[in-house]
């Protein structure tokens, strides 16, 4: 068993090396590779992925009993094989179909993951023993999903990770609703389709991002379009004049676009929740940008 100081170490050994692997290799590990790995039926897909991203990351799982250790502890946990059937199930995915246009600095693109390519899933797991366990997907097939690049960086997209670690929040939400951070609306067409949810106000600053919206998007949401209302505004401005009007239930935000960016807009929105005291409030991946502190 992993004593604290080695879960130390071994939490920034794993999110160091999978955040240099995600940005630089993603692609690293491909269906050849796969295939030369399973030819004789010894190993599975699945465990032929787990190997090699366990070789990339520097550990000698045949030869090194600690390493073994660091395997047996992490990675059950951390790699996920993911069915495309159940995303392109998605409400949203099945609704929304996203045309090549552009407003201003804004660009819509469909984008594609290839098969075994490895990217970031779901929030952090948190262990009670203090094992910070990163979630792992990739697919086995090409699996394609919308982008909204904005100056030619990918900014609005909904992938698998945006639809599981906003699945909570949309889960949670009731009555009346509130967001911060419009995207490409997939958390406001998620909540607004619920019986439960009454209305639903999206604070959202970028004109451009509101054009594409309007233009593009709301109107293949049907009936559940319309209870979404979209304001344009400062987040943190509407925050401190006006959300503690609203009489809001549930109030969710995105305003980040990962966690590197994400911990002071974090920790200054959290100071707000002051001037609502009556809602209940969410952040999109807490648990993770929790340990960028």
């Amino acid at each position: 068993m992993l004593n604290a100081e080695q879960i130390a170490h071994c939490n920034r050994l794993l999110l160091e090396g999978l955040s240099e692997f995600l940005n630089e290799r993603p692609d690293f590990i491909d269906a050849d590779a796969i295939r030369e790995l399973t030819a004789d039926g010894a190993l599975s897909a699945e465990d032929a992925f787990s190997l090699m991203l366990a070789a990339y990351l520097g550990l000698s799982v045949g030869e090194n009993a600690f390493h073994r250790e660091i395997y047996a502890a992490y990675f059950p946990e951390m790699l996920r094989p993911l069915d495309a059937a159940v995303y392109r199930d998605d409400p949203y995915y099945r609704a929304v179909k996203l045309p090549d246009a552009r407003e201003g600095k804004w660009e819509f693109r469909t984008l594609r993951y290839k098969p075994y390519e490895a990217f970031a899933c779901d929030d952090l797991l948190w262990r009670p023993d203090g094992r910070l366990i990163p979630q792992i997907g990739y697919f086995e097939e090409v699996f394609e999903y919308p982008c909204v690049l904005e100056s030619g960086r990918e900014w609005m997209l909904i992938t698998p990770n945006e639809i599981n670690t906003m699945a909570p929040h949309v889960k949670a939400a009731y009555g009346r609703v509130l967001t911060y951070g419009l995207g490409l609306g997939y958390y406001a067409y998620m909540v607004a389709r619920k019986v439960e949810v009454e209305s639903v106000t999206v604070v959202e600053r970028d004109a451009d991002a509101v054009a594409l919206f309007e233009r593009h998007i709301r109107p293949q949401f049907g009936a559940s379009g319309e209870k979404i209302r979209v304001v344009r505004s400062d987040a943190f401005e509407f925050a401190e004049r006006e959300m503690g009007k609203g009489g809001y239930n549930y109030v969710f935000t995105d305003l980040w676009h990962d966690p590197s960016d994400g911990v002071a807009l974090y920790h200054r929105m959290k100071a707000m929740e002051k001037y609502s005291p009556g809602s209940e409030f969410g952040y999109w991946i807490e648990d993770t940008i929790r340990c960028y502190e």
